[in-house]
């Protein structure tokens, strides 16, 4: 944090229902998010001055924040995909820090699961033909297909494996199996994911996140604020937002992602090195979107992911590195916009509410440094966000 300025931390996090809801709309889950972010925090919503929201609505912040009885006095409603909270932290601990703002509350709710089940959409995402798509539409080729290429690009070059791509979700569904809150809760193995229907080559069923309903909320503080709230303080310590590319044909390296810039500026102005990290929160989508973000945060070098991956390093239980410690969006939910259920996770292993899932450091002390690493598109942005306590 600059001299000078406001420390900042986030002092409450929730999530809503989770998983199978087909009884609530968008906007529920966004108030029961939030509802349980405030009380986590004991603070009464009348102190929240700031707000950030993106993804339903018109007027994203504009709706959102009626629904939930506020008027912010500082808003946001970045829409850069996976990483819109991860960078909607950013900008709030960056105001908070100014003085522009006093309390910021991030907050998502997402029915996409219960949608596609009663009709009201279908599986297809399609981000429209305009602007520079419109160059690469008429080739056929999906979000999914992209994330897939990339990935044999990373084959090619690096020799990385199906079976080393397929152990990220063997490990996050290990985790997945000690959260109660978890959708998806039974072991699987290497062959499980390499065995399932093809999806788009190399991807299996397996190496895709699942289709879930949920919300999730974080508030964030300022300093003054942290004594008289419930929770112990999570501090942000630093943070860094990148975006590269919306078309293929302008991604220089299918082999690196956008986290090489949004984690380099994020560790670098927490003063913090990747080495030191004790849990990180990653955005999983594929799974190679995990090991290449591994990667691109410094934990590995470029093209040792494979490696690094295969060794269960990423386990809760027994991990050199504990990653998506509550199964993450291939296990635990993926509503959508997955990036806040990140921060969400990232606070409670630092606060030590992890229940059977909670992550421990060598000399069995808890964590005291995590990352979370949002990604958006396909590899287009990244916000990445190092806490500790």
């Amino acid at each position: 944090m600059t001299p000078g300025k406001r420390k900042v931390a986030v002092v409450g996090v929730s999530l809503s229902d989770c998983g199978r809801v087909d009884d609530a709309t968008p906007y529920a889950l966004h108030a029961q998010a939030a509802r349980r972010a405030l009380a986590d925090a004991g603070m009464d919503r009348s102190l929240v001055d700031g707000f950030a929201s993106a993804g339903l609505g018109t007027l994203p912040p504009v709706e959102v924040a009626e629904y939930l009885g506020l008027r912010p006095t500082w808003v946001d409603s970045t829409a850069v995909g996976g990483a819109t909270w991860e960078v909607m932290a950013a900008h709030a601990t960056d105001a908070i820090a100014a003085g522009h703002a006093e309390a910021v509350l991030l907050v998502y709710g997402s029915t996409a699961r219960a949608d596609i089940k009663a009709g009201r959409r279908t599986g297809n995402l399609s981000f429209g033909a305009r602007g520079p798509l419109q160059f690469e539409v008429p080739y056929g080729h999906t979000l999914i297909a992209k994330y897939a290429m990339a990935a044999r690009r990373h084959m090619h070059a690096y020799g990385t494996t199906l079976e080393q791509l397929a152990s990220v979700a063997v490990q996050a569904r290990a985790n997945a199996a000690l959260n109660p809150e978890a959708m998806f809760r039974d072991p699987i193995t290497v062959d499980d994911v390499l065995s399932g229907p093809m999806i788009a080559d190399p991807f299996t069923k397996l190496h895709c996140c699942i289709r879930s309903d949920g919300g999730a909320a974080v508030l964030l503080a300022a300093e003054e604020y942290v004594r008289d709230c419930r929770t112990a303080p999570v501090w942000v310590l630093g943070t860094g937002e990148h975006v590269s590319h919306t078309t293929m044909s302008e991604w220089p390296d299918f082999t690196v992602s956008p986290a090489a810039v949004s984690g380099r500026l994020a560790f670098g102005r927490a003063g913090i090195r990747p080495e030191e990290i004790d849990v990180a929160e990653i955005y999983d989508a594929f799974t190679y979107m995990t090991l290449v973000t591994l990667e691109d945060l410094g934990f590995c070098g470029k093209g040792e992911g494979g490696a690094f991956v295969e060794k269960g390093r990423l386990l809760v239980r027994g991990g050199e590195l504990p990653v998506n410690t509550d199964g993450g969006g291939l296990s635990a939910q993926h509503p959508g916009m997955r990036g806040l259920f990140l921060l969400v996770e990232a606070v409670r292993q630092l606060r030590g509410e992890a229940a059977g899932r909670q992550a421990r450091r060598p000399d069995g002390e808890l964590p005291r440094l995590a990352v979370a690493s949002g990604t958006g598109g396909w590899f287009c942005s990244s916000g990445t966000v190092v806490l500790g306590r």
